[in-house]
């Protein structure tokens, strides 16, 4: 006899790190009226969200960018380290390329500045979860460009496609094409876990840290290479690393009825 599923266990859950309290307080009440989300407990700095994980798994962790003495880089990277750690969303004032960069060697999943609209937050954590990854539109280019002009060593595109498997092929066609991770496994009729070892396996050939920065180096040298058809549907989104139109700034009153 099948036992019946808690719906606890479809719900994402939350660890907000922000050095504000009233930011912190507002935001988790906030998230607490969406009925998927659960926030498991705040934190005001990185140290104390250490332990608050012990034996506490996130989902994801919404995290303050403008912690100081960078201390939210170097707590994303130690978490990431860990078996299957939690998606690392960062929360900031402020969207300067160059933190963004050293967010996204540190394996975060999104940049989200504070004054973006609530719903645009909501997306952001729930795709997050489906393998996605959330930068801002506007510095996206020059955050693409930072993070492969120092890759001076990178190869050419047959050099490229000649040191990966067939199946990584696909798996790096698709990322480029803009598609997320859970879909990437949809499509290849692959777990989770065998796209994980994938991705982990590329990033470890080229010399990279995370899958934007995959995209970023294998995208201008794939560009005209013919891709094997596959039968498979395309991503709705355009791409699973660039936002949609900004919404109205950041508010925190109580959900609509």
């Amino acid at each position: 006899m099948n036992e019946p599923v808690s719906p606890l266990s479809s719900m994402i859950r939350l660890l907000i790190v922000d050095q504000q309290l009233a930011f912190r307080d507002a935001l988790a009440t906030r998230l607490q009226t969406e009925p998927d989300l659960m926030v498991l407990a705040k934190a005001e700095s990185a140290e104390f969200a250490a332990s608050v994980l012990v034996g506490r798994p996130a989902d994801v962790i919404l995290l303050d960018a403008d912690l100081p003495d960078n201390a939210a880089m170097a707590f994303a990277a130690e978490i990431m380290q860990r078996p299957d750690p939690p998606r690392i969303v960062m929360l900031s004032t402020g969207s300067e390329p160059a933190r963004i960069v050293a967010a996204v060697r540190a394996s975060a999943a999104a940049w989200v500045r504070k004054d973006e609209s609530i719903d645009h937050l909501l997306s952001v954590i729930r795709g997050v979860v489906r393998g996605e990854t959330w930068l801002p539109l506007r510095e996206l280019g020059v955050v693409l460009h930072l993070l492969i002009e120092d890759q001076d060593d990178r190869r050419d595109s047959d050099d490229l496609l000649s040191s990966l498997t067939p199946r990584e092929r696909d798996v790096l066609f698709l990322l480029v094409e803009g598609v997320g991770r859970k879909e990437v496994a949809h499509q290849l009729q692959l777990s989770a876990n065998t796209v994980r070892t994938h991705l982990h396996s590329l990033m470890s050939k080229l010399g990279v840290h995370s899958t934007l920065e995959v995209v970023a180096l294998a995208r201008p040298r794939l560009e005209g290479v013919p891709k094997i058809p596959q039968p498979r549907q395309r991503a709705s989104r355009e791409s699973d690393w660039s936002m949609g139109p900004h919404g109205p700034r950041l508010t925190l009153d109580p959900k609509p009825l």
